[in-house]
């Protein structure tokens, strides 16, 4: 799959320099990941590099704010394995959440409630009956 997918990109210039841009950030990528302190990296991550100017997306407000104290030592590093990078800049760049669906809320009928409890009478002493009771209580 991924030959047919290579030979893919190879078939234009573009889409070419386009993998080897991708290729490109995502080893900046994992690079970062080594420097940056991990809860930083959860919140953040590579998204261009531009001029020697490296482009970093952070999640929130606080996380660019640290990451800009930390700038100077980035590029230093990355500069010592080879980059040549100038310059980081940082970003907010919110991620927005996926939106749950909403909660269902999914109660018995007093028909159910008693057919619930009638038929607990009949159970021995088990955890059984004892979670059914308990699930009869919560509906009432």
């Amino acid at each position: 799959m991924s030959n047919r997918l290579n030979s893919y990109f190879n078939a234009s210039e573009e889409l070419r320099q386009l993998s080897l841009k991708v290729d490109q950030l995502l080893v900046l990528q994992r690079h970062y990941e080594q420097i940056a302190p991990p809860s930083l990296v959860r919140a953040s991550h590579v998204i261009q590099i531009d001029q020697q100017t490296l482009l970093v997306a952070a999640d929130n407000g606080s996380v660019a704010a640290k990451l800009r104290q930390l700038v100077p030592e980035f590029t230093k590093i990355l500069q010592s394995r080879g980059y040549e990078i100038t310059g980081i800049q940082i970003r907010v760049q919110v991620a927005v959440p996926i939106a749950q669906p909403p909660s269902r809320t999914i109660s018995l009928s007093a028909i159910g409630r008693q057919q619930l409890v009638d038929f607990t009478v009949k159970l021995q002493d088990s955890p059984l009956k004892t979670a059914l009771q308990r699930l009869a209580r919560i509906e009432d």
